[in-house]
């Protein structure tokens, strides 16, 4: 799996589940099934971390699911990015680049929400520790966000 990574995704900004914010108090931003296809079938579902960028706007960082949400039971295949920064309004429709750079955890079911909730922060928090370190801060300023 570590042999595809960084991989470099963008996409349109589409309306995912509604949940994230609502449910989970962490908002996601969904792309395309296009793009979720598109992705290495090397990278494993499960919980990942890199870099986004949406629509010419500053680098941060992200923290994204990809898979089948076993919790939910989704039907559909997603990648749903939580960017680590609070946005004042929705972006769909927007481009987003975003690299994914590492691999935290498989995806898993729940026996609660609140389970899950705790599980979301504890990715969220070993992301950001990751997103500190040299090989991956690099990532930020890549040439992939200029273009």
């Amino acid at each position: 799996m570590m042999n595809c990574l960084p991989h470099f995704v963008k996409g349109q900004v589409i309306k995912g589940f509604g949940r994230g914010s609502k449910d989970l108090g962490c908002p996601t931003a969904n792309l395309p099934v296009e793009v979720v296809n598109s992705v290495p079938q090397e990278l494993n579902t499960g919980v990942y971390y890199g870099f986004a960028q949406v629509e010419g706007d500053i680098v941060r960082k992200m923290v994204m699911s990809i898979g089948w949400n076993p919790f939910f039971k989704n039907k559909q295949k997603s990648m749903e990015v939580h960017i680590i920064h609070k946005f004042e309004a929705d972006f769909y429709g927007k481009e987003m680049k975003i690299v994914i750079l590492g691999y935290i955890r498989p995806e898993k079911d729940f026996s609660s929400m609140d389970a899950l909730i705790a599980a979301i922060q504890d990715d969220i928090d070993q992301a950001k520790q990751k997103l500190d370190e040299a090989e991956s801060i690099i990532f930020k300023n890549h040439e992939y966000f200029d273009s």
